[in-house]
């Protein structure tokens, strides 16, 4: 599926994004990039995108069409890497970097279903990778395991405990 055109990211979009998500950000490339205001063959080109991402998604049974489509080709795609046919060596599919690898079979806690270190749990991750779970903490997709993620952040000394940051926190007019 990495060749075929994709709507939400021509319109910049989330794929659980609302309707309004979707319509606003269909006027603003549309202004930006229609032909009468921008010059040369790629404004037109990009054009021609956006309405094609606009047919597909601003229609509700058109884009419920494609989300089915585009999950069965997910889920053919996970089944092929399970199934140990990832195509190129070191490959992991929708070009999301390397892979950490299999788990190291300690799992404790979330397991999880995305990104580089997809099938492990998150004291897995803890014990290898401290900034990658940092990052998770950051991160949007991280915020289903934000509670375990702080727990094990203050576990390793990465994270101080609430109530050594409330005994540092000192009011604007405080003596020190």
């Amino acid at each position: 599926m990495a060749d075929e055109f994709n709507p939400y990211k021509v319109l910049q979009v989330d794929p659980e994004a609302d309707q309004e998500v979707i319509q606003a950000a269909y006027r603003r490339l549309a202004q930006k990039h229609h032909p009468d205001l921008s010059s040369g063959p790629e404004a037109a080109a990009k054009m021609a995108a956006l309405n094609r991402a606009w047919e597909i998604l601003g229609d509700p049974a058109r884009r419920a069409e494609h989300d089915r489509a585009r999950r069965a080709a997910e889920d053919r795609a996970t089944e092929s890497r399970a199934a140990g046919h990832t195509g190129a060596p070191g490959a992991t599919g929708a070009g999301h970097g390397p892979s950490a690898g299999p788990p190291p079979g300690h799992p404790s806690g979330s397991v999880l279903n995305f990104g580089r270190y997809a099938g492990w749990s998150l004291g897995e991750i803890a014990r290898r990778d401290l900034e990658y779970l940092e990052w998770l903490d950051r991160a949007p997709i991280g915020r289903p395991y934000q509670a375990e993620i702080d727990a094990l952040l203050r576990r390793t000394g990465r994270r101080r405990t609430a109530e050594v940051e409330a005994a540092d926190r000192r009011g604007l007019f405080r003596r020190r």
